[in-house]
């Protein structure tokens, strides 16, 4: 079972901005046509599991949820999100190690 949560227009402010102030946040935007965001999905699950409740990660289907991607200006997808305490404080774009996203993840713990 994936700890990994697929959000919305409508939950997206409740998921990730009103999120616990005491965690980041990872928001994987993707598209299912996108072979990178396969390639970068279980990669993602991988991460959520050994942080465990140190992160959230959850995902924006960005051909679902047209209003997200717009707001974040998302120009290329996988794009990678990391809010903390509602605001993005890092990002990236494209498919990552494990070891690069949980380094970059720990930079905001």
């Amino acid at each position: 079972m994936s700890n990994v949560k697929n959000v919305t227009t409508d939950s997206f402010r409740t998921e990730v901005i009103e999120s616990s102030a005491s965690k980041p946040v990872v928001v994987d935007f993707w598209a299912e046509w996108c072979g990178p965001c396969k390639k970068l999905s279980p990669i993602l699950d991988d991460v959520a599991g050994e942080l465990g409740d140190d992160v959230k990660v959850v995902k924006v289907n960005v051909d679902e949820e047209r209003t997200l991607g717009a707001m974040f200006q998302i120009m290329s997808i996988p794009s990678v999100l990391i809010f903390r305490n509602g605001e993005k404080v890092d990002e990236f774009v494209g498919l990552r190690s494990k070891s690069d996203i949980v380094a970059q993840i720990q930079k905001q713990l």
